[in-house]
């Protein structure tokens, strides 16, 4: 199989046609084929009603994981299409690391926004590594159980799934309530609302890091992947045994042969189970990564092993000057010996990471790649626009997923950016210290403020200037949960005891409207209550009755 190399002639891009959404029957139209099934079997069903089947199938739209891949894929398509006609409307997504998490952060979504529209979630490594693995905390280094990254994609969705039930659980009460106090125009009103019910099941970019291993375990995991959901995965150019966080030092790549087979895993993976529109996001660590661990293979000058090779730091030698066991390169001629270092390990020329980035990408998209991602070390529209400007030059429609990396300082880095663009204006910045910029003394300062502009609008800026489609955040989560947890403590271990709770956290959610100040309700109690009055009628037991206290909120 031949792979296409870097060359200006490259593809000129287009995507494929978003296939349409999901589409489920109505209301009415769930429940007149129902009753028509349940007819036929001659009474032997008649305890079975019609249209609690119907709120059943309703709440429960999505059957197998590869509903949702299918789904969710189209649904990033049709985004994706979007932003080609249009950089603002860019899409977003936070990460999550539990089930519970993403399913809070979609429900504030509907709460806030109305729909769930360009808004997704991010499965990260890293908070699997760190928060899901049974080894207990782990660096970003590939050592976690790879079985728990698709573990919680499915989790999540289950999650997001139950999230649908309940809301819709509440509106089939509703519509109940309005019919049995006669107003049928409140009725009518509350049953469009459950035929054009937007669910809450969002696309998953999900992380499958360096693949795990060699290109036939990347499509395995790949396969386990997509049937729990997941439409987009994003991998990246690291070697998979040396594999590092992107914002840590000592990252390895691999030559591009190597990570377009996995590419082509991850292809097949998609392919074989029916998600033709599953969405590839590579990921170069190219920009920080000065190592690699292999030469790559070249049979001819200017190919794509050649290329690569031609970043390496060498040094010329002669015959006699040749070592045992040394690596040897033919360049024009000349006998050229990449510099090994002690770990066996071959080092890039400094300063060739830009151009690494972009022969990365180009290579990327013309052999299966659907979005990029250039890890870099701070979040910079400069720098990130003249890769992508590279890139685009030959393949226009190129779309980047962004890290908005809570490794950045975000607070000094634009700090500095405001400083540094000022003093080369000319303007005074005397009343500043470069080196002291994240003090508490410059928060209400002029050059505070812009910096803090410029980081509320960095992303519509940098979608517009840079073609990132997607900006996600990694582990916001693993940091609200950390800081809010250190609140809660200060505060109730402290002084103020049971106070504190109820201060900084159930007043809150009650003058917040945020939906877990009902915990029975947000657990499923309700919904389990529905399911026993379908199951048993009147007979029911149910634990939503007058002495619930849940009754208080």
């Amino acid at each position: 199989m031949n792979t296409k190399v870097y060359a200006p002639e490259g593809l000129s891009g287009g995507i494929a046609p978003a296939a349409a959404p999901v589409s489920h029957a109505g209301y009415h139209d769930h429940i007149a084929r129902v009753d028509e099934l349940i007819k036929s079997k001659k009474g032997t069903w008649d305890g079975i009603s019609a249209e609690s089947v119907a709120r059943m199938r309703l709440q429960n739209r999505f059957l197998t994981g590869l509903d949702i891949a299918r789904h969710t894929a189209a649904t990033m398509r049709a985004d994706m299409a979007a932003f080609d006609a249009d950089p603002k409307t860019y899409t977003q997504s936070l990460g999550a690391w539990h089930g519970f998490i993403a399913q809070q952060q979609v429900i504030s979504i509907k709460k806030h926004f109305g729909t769930t529209k360009g808004r997704y979630i991010y499965l990260s490594g890293w908070m699997v590594a760190a928060l899901r693995s049974e080894f207990g905390p782990l660096p970003d280094q590939s050592m976690h159980e790879k079985t728990s990254v698709p573990a919680l994609i499915a989790e999540i969705y289950t999650f997001l799934r139950q999230a649908d039930a309940r809301e819709l659980g509440m509106m089939f009460r509703d519509l109940d309530a309005a019919r049995n106090a006669g107003d049928a125009a409140r009725a009518q009103d509350i049953q469009a609302k459950i035929d054009h019910y937007e669910s809450h099941v969002v696309p998953i970019i999900a992380d499958i890091d360096a693949g795990f291993g060699n290109a036939e375990a990347t499509y395995l995991l790949a396969k386990k992947m997509i049937e729990a959901g997941a439409c987009a995965l994003q991998i990246e150019n690291q070697v998979s045994d040396e594999k590092q966080c992107g914002h840590q030092d000592g990252k390895v790549t691999v030559p591009h042969e190597d990570f377009i087979a996995k590419v082509r895993a991850c292809r097949y993976a998609f392919m074989e189970l029916g998600v033709e529109e599953g969405i590839i996001v590579t990921r170069t660590d190219s920009l920080g990564a000065g190592l690699t661990k292999q030469i790559a293979v070249s049979h001819q000058p200017g190919d794509l092993g050649d290329q690569y090779n031609s970043f390496l730091d060498c040094e010329e030698i002669s015959p006699e000057t040749a070592r045992n066991g040394d690596v040897i390169i033919n360049r024009n001629g000349k006998m050229l010996r990449p510099k090994r270092l002690a770990s066996n390990l071959f080092q890039f020329r400094a300063g060739t990471g830009v151009d690494r980035c972009v022969l990365d990408s180009i290579t990327s998209l013309q052999n299966g790649a659907d979005l990029l991602w250039i890890e870099t070390e701070k979040p910079h529209i400069a720098q990130i626009a003249e890769m992508m400007d590279r890139v685009r030059a030959v393949v226009p429609n190129a779309k980047l997923v962004y890290n908005n990396s809570p490794s950045f300082n975000w607070t000094l880095n634009f700090r500095q950016q405001v400083y540094d663009a000022w003093k080369a204006a000319g303007e005074d910045v005397s009343a500043y210290d470069r080196t002291k910029l994240m003090s508490v003394d410059y928060d209400g300062t002029k050059l505070g403020a812009e910096a803090d502009e410029r980081i509320r609008t960095f992303q519509a800026d940098a979608a517009k200037r840079a073609g990132i489609f997607h900006h996600l955040i990694t582990l916001p989560t693993y940091h609200t949960a950390a800081l809010s947890t250190d609140n809660l403590s200060r505060e109730y271990f402290g002084a103020q005891g049971m106070l504190g709770y109820v201060l900084g956290v159930q007043r809150q959610e009650i003058r917040q409207g945020i939906a877990c100040v009902k915990h029975q309700n947000m657990s499923g109690s309700d919904v389990g209550d529905d399911h026993k009055e379908y199951f048993a009628g009147e007979s029911a037991l149910k634990a939503g009755g007058v002495h619930n206290t849940m009754n208080q909120f």
